[in-house]
């Protein structure tokens, strides 16, 4: 019998996915630090640190994809 995974879990891999794109194409990273009462806490990494576009990556195509897998989710936040 297969068990269907938790939605933390699906989110961890969601997260994995987009951190793999970023990795590949901006050289940056994202990680799935927090999932909890639908708020998604995320740290990127790599060159997004102190990139002034990290908010619109975070923002824009993380979020947006978040939300295409997750609309239930109301907020990604970056780690402070």
């Amino acid at each position: 019998m297969v068990e269907n995974p938790s939605r933390e879990e699906q989110m961890q891999t969601l997260v994995k996915k987009i951190s793999a794109y970023i990795e590949q194409y901006h050289g940056g990273s994202a990680e799935l630090v927090n999932f909890e009462d639908d708020i998604v806490t995320i740290r990127l990494g790599g060159a997004c640190l102190g990139c002034p576009l990290s908010a619109s990556t975070l923002k824009g195509w993380v979020q947006g994809t978040v939300h295409q897998f997750f609309p239930g989710v109301e907020v990604v936040a970056a780690e402070e």
